[in-house]
């Protein structure tokens, strides 16, 4: 407990925290802090060389409004420009350890997401065709970890398990035209792929019904304003019982995305190229295929049971269909990192009670915070990390007030870059990231888009390395 020298948190001695993840989550933590009625010095660190997270990696890159909330995220930078630093290229836990932090640092934030995905458990998933979506989601969106990827485009039929955003996502992607795409930031490499798809037939697949959708209707509407492709949903899927009739009415999420699906299904086919296919009740059971994807079968379902409380059962019916390539999209899963004391491997999140760390045996770890999808499980859009912050620094501050968290040894970002250059680690600061960014922005206005990202840290270090020279 903090019972000697100076409080922290003062003018005389700032309170130091450190950010583990520069995404949308690490921002809204800083941002929280800065307006807070505490001195207070943030380092955020990110293991990759440019900040923002799945802002930059996850949102898709014909979304351009949505990713101007990267502006107010400079905003929050530039007004604390005195006390916020960036550690790009910096992995906690490889690169520098979690105690080392803890020795330069009174309280640590984990706000790193969900790296890796849930996965389906269906006999073939591992199949050669068979991918995650945030796998496609990362090489279309020029994501260092993705850029090798290769996808076999040739095929005509494609299935989504899952039915959420992100494989609206993909779909709208994969049935894009040329021309659509082109005022995107959609990588060359990816839109070069596209270019060549002969994807025409795109399946989004769920084992429920329209009231339980889980993509927005905002996403679920845009599919309307496709050039080139008609969207197919079954009527008969529409027709809701007593139970489906209750949860629509009593939810207006669901029933906007229900709205939307109507007009999809009153309108013609107009004899289109490409096709998007939305299939309710239909669970798959199994990725078909000996060393490739060649089809997928399913288990037709209907919903038994009261509202809210329905449970997806097999009506004894199978279907199979033919596809060679699939996308699993139902959801991303976290992952722990080296050093880190407590991990639920099952929900993959870090244990915590409002943002303060749990210990395994359940006790506070003060000192230690979490917030965004690792705190919390990959739920919600950018803007839900906001309030989740905000709830994890008010925990944080109270342990503050009441005299739980620990002085730091060595309150110093000098001794962090110094320990840093010793291990001849490369880290980014933000000033060298705008230098990326503004070079990024003007490669996309040679050829139209809004950027052309670099997709490798290579290519981001030559980039400075370029500077300097000039």
């Amino acid at each position: 407990m903090n019972v000697l020298g100076p409080l922290l948190g003062t003018k005389e001695r700032p309170l130091r925290v450190a950010i583990v993840g520069a995404g949308p989550s690490g921002f809204y933590i800083a941002d929280a802090l800065f307006k807070s009625d505490i001195n207070v010095t943030v380092d955020a660190f990110d293991r990759l060389p440019s900040p923002f997270g799945l802002l930059r990696g996850g949102v898709a890159p014909d979304h351009q409004q949505m990713k101007s909330v990267g502006n107010y995220y400079n905003r929050i930078r530039e007004k604390n420009r005195s006390r916020f630093q960036f550690f790009g290229n910096v992995e906690v836990g490889k690169d520098i350890s979690i105690n080392e932090l803890q020795e330069h640092y009174d309280a640590i934030v984990y706000t790193y997401g969900s790296e890796s995905d849930k996965k389906t458990g269906l006999p073939g998933e591992n199949l050669e065709g068979s991918y995650s979506a945030r796998e496609f989601v990362g090489w279309y969106n020029g994501h260092p970890d993705y850029r090798n990827y290769k996808f076999d485009l040739s095929q005509e039929t494609v299935a989504i398990i899952g039915q959420g955003n992100v494989a609206i996502d993909v779909a709208r992607i994969l049935a894009k035209t040329p021309q659509e795409l082109h005022s995107s930031d959609i990588t060359a490499h990816a839109a070069e792929a596209l270019k060549k798809s002969n994807v025409r037939h795109i399946y989004i697949i769920g084992r429920r019904g329209p009231v339980q959708s889980a993509f927005t209707h905002l996403e679920c509407k845009e599919l309307g304003e496709l050039i080139d492709c008609d969207i197919i949903v079954h009527k008969k899927d529409l027709i809701l019982d007593t139970a489906n009739t209750i949860e629509l009415e009593e939810n207006h999420k669901a029933q906007k995305n229900y709205d939307a699906l109507q007009a999809h299904a009153a309108k013609p086919l107009q004899g289109k190229t490409k096709r998007i296919e939305i299939c309710y009740f239909h669970s798959p059971k199994e990725i078909i295929g000996s060393t490739h994807v060649n089809g997928l079968k399913l288990d037709k379902i209907k919903l038994t049971g009261d509202a809210y409380h329905q449970k997806a059962t097999p009506t004894g019916e199978e279907v199979t269909l033919k596809c060679n390539l699939l996308f699993r999209s139902i959801g991303y899963k976290g992952l722990p990192i080296a050093g880190i004391p407590n991990f639920d491997d099952k929900k993959g999140i870090i244990p915590n009670t409002d943002g303060r760390l749990e210990l395994s045996d359940q006790s506070p770890c003060y000192g230690m915070y979490t917030s965004g999808w690792i705190k919390r499980g990959p739920s919600g859009v950018l803007g839900t990390n906001k309030p989740c912050a905000t709830a994890t620094i008010k925990t944080l501050l109270n342990d503050l007030t009441n005299n739980h968290i620990t002085p730091c040894i060595t309150p110093s970002s000098d001794a962090i870059k110094t320990l840093l250059k010793d291990r001849n680690i490369r880290y980014i600061n933000y000033e060298e990231w705008s230098t990326i960014d503004a070079a990024e922005i003007k490669r996309g206005q040679k050829v139209g888009k809004p950027r052309e990202k670099f997709i490798s840290v290579e290519e981001m270090l030559h980039v400075l390395k370029q500077e300097v020279l000039n």
